[in-house]
């Protein structure tokens, strides 16, 4: 019997330095690689039982999977949609937050070649009908939780063209809907390969608009194989363990932690779906299910650390990683405390696989994104194109080098975002970060996010990292904001940690607690304490929100 932990060795090759850690890495596609396949199906012929995906939920249930199962599970859903006219290039919006039934479809739609579109269910009316007009989407999957299946049926009823919706986890049918859990029992869990390449469009992502609408996203079928660094090499993932990946499926970051390159590597993957976080629930499943790997940004291991995590037994836990906003070194070092486990940063995006990461093995500067991945020439470039020096602030970049693994192809139906984003040889990111003499990058923010204050370039992130090292922080967002002196200050946008309370004296303290930190032009002049700050769908914070309203403030007075 093959070992199915050592899968991924098919589909690259790599190279390790003295230290046992990753120097090179090169993707091996066939023309006609289909995950669904040659992961799954394959897997589950070689080693039916072997574990794929235990699955709970809120509500008490608990569901074990394995490669077998996924495999005939998927094999149903895409007979029920080739049944109802779904076929290869169809655009299929996915709405299923982190029910079991998404890993059978997004499968069933990799076998037959239609592009998954995965959304979370905080979509709107408007959202949908957005996504639907733009992706030209034929058929909807969606939860019957909460609202989210009527606004899709709101939305739908906007276009005069014939748009199927199958609704999962209904108690009850629902006119108008296919009820997607009993559709499968009447199909068969036998699939004949449909020839697919490996270069056909396979995903669209909406990116989560933080400074305009969503853009659309689009990934081939070869995007799996450049999640392999990301599960061996980042998540440092157990073959006959468990990883937890916190993530929505209606976001990117759900397939880099939950399916493509775990399963790639053998690994089982833990689902928790719930509809509130709360850190304790969290917790007590690691605990619990004994997780061996696990990965979240770091809003959630601040609200673990906030909240306690003494009486949990996490000794399970072999790796830990973070991701999807800059780490703060006080969120890293008491995490560190309590597990003694260094939380292992790296930096991605919709758009691509890892970019900066640190690798297993490699030794971790507190807060740094790491080096680049051997799958990338990251670099850093001046406003002007010309190499950053270092320890200077430039702009991340990917120097490409014509169609490659783990990056888009482009924003579809916008070419003229495609070209500001692909230009002069470079994948050009948005993000600023400065590189320091051993090669490790140190985010300091969207380029659109820097302040540019009496002569001085100041990243949001630094102040923010100060900040949030004080214990009445529990968020905050730095932010540029109009001064009719200056021209522009540097202003905090606070959420307060319970059992504090807005003052003069306290905005004060952090002014204070800011200049013995930092160097004192970077001080926040105003300090403004709110209960919420604006986010997307995603969690993403929107400055630019905060940025418009007190603008607007300004024009006003």
């Amino acid at each position: 019997m093959e070992n199915v932990a050592l899968l991924y060795q098919k589909y690259c090759k790599e190279s390790f330095d003295k230290h046992g850690v990753l120097k090179t890495w090169e993707p091996v596609v066939p023309g006609d690689f289909n995950f669904a396949y040659d992961c799954v199906d394959y897997i589950a012929g070689v080693e039916p039982d072997r574990r794929a995906m235990v699955w709970t939920s809120d509500r008490g249930e608990e569901r074990t999977y394995t490669f077998a199962d996924m495999r005939d599970y998927s094999n149903r859903t895409a007979n029920l949609f080739l049944k109802n006219g779904i076929k290869k290039g169809d655009k299929v919006l996915v709405i299923l937050k982190r029910h079991y039934q998404f890993w059978y479809t997004i499968l069933a739609l990799h076998k037959i070649g239609a592009v998954i579109i995965p959304a979370t269910h905080l979509l709107t009316e408007k959202d949908v009908q957005y996504r639907v007009e733009m992706a030209d989407v034929s058929a909807v999957v969606c939860t019957a939780d909460g609202d989210v299946s009527h606004a899709v049926d709101a939305a739908c009823a906007r276009f005069d063209r014939p748009i199927q919706k199958y609704l999962a986890r209904g108690t009850a049918p629902r006119q108008g809907w296919v009820d997607f859990d009993a559709g499968l029992e009447d199909c068969a869990p036998t699939l004949a390969r449909i020839p697919i390449r490996s270069d056909d469009p396979c995903i669209i992502f909406f990116t989560s608009g933080t400074t305009g609408y969503p853009k659309m996203v689009e990934h081939t079928h070869c995007y799996p194989i450049g999640h392999i660094i990301t599960a061996r090499h980042w998540h440092n993932v157990v073959p006959d363990g468990l990883h937890l990946t916190v993530a929505d499926t209606g976001w990117g970051k759900a397939l880099w932690g939950k399916l493509y390159g775990q399963w790639l590597c053998g690994a089982g993957i833990f689902v928790y779906d719930f509809d509130r976080f709360h850190p304790s629930d969290l917790l007590e499943k690691i605990q619990q299910y004994r997780i061996t790997t696990f990965c979240a940004p770091p809003t959630i291991y601040r609200f673990f650390i906030k909240e306690g995590m003494g009486g949990y037994d996490l000794s399970s836990l072999q790796w830990a990683t973070t991701a999807g906003e800059a780490l703060n070194p006080e969120v890293y070092n008491r995490f560190l405390e309590y597990t003694g486990l260094p939380l292992m940063e790296a930096f991605g995006q919709t758009e691509t696989t890892v970019l900066l990461v640190n690798l297993v093995g490699s030794r971790c500067k507190p807060g740094s994104m790491g080096k680049s991945s051997p799958l990338f020439d990251v670099r850093l470039l001046s406003e002007d194109g010309t190499p950053t020096p270092m320890g200077e602030v430039g702009e991340v970049v990917v120097k490409a080098l014509g169609p490659q693994v783990g990056l888009f192809t482009g924003y579809l139906k916008n070419p003229e975002l495609t070209q500001k984003a692909w230009h002069d040889g470079y994948y050009h990111t948005g993000d600023t970060a400065w590189q320091d003499e051993d090669g490790y990058f140190w985010y300091v923010g969207r380029t659109d996010d820097v302040i540019k204050a009496s002569g001085y370039r100041i990243g949001p992130f630094e102040i923010e990292s100060v900040l949030m090292e004080h214990p009445a922080v529990m968020e905050c967002a730095v932010t540029g904001a109009p001064d009719p002196v200056r021209g522009t200050v540097v202003k905090a946008t606070v959420v307060l940690t319970r059992g504090y309370a807005p003052s003069d004296a306290l905005v004060k303290e952090l002014q204070d607690y800011v200049k013995r930190q930092t160097a004192p032009y970077k001080y926040p002049r105003i300090v403004e304490f709110i209960d919420e700050l604006p986010k997307t769908i995603s969690g993403k914070i929107r400055r630019v929100e905060i940025k418009e309203k007190d603008l607007a403030s300004t024009k006003g007075d």
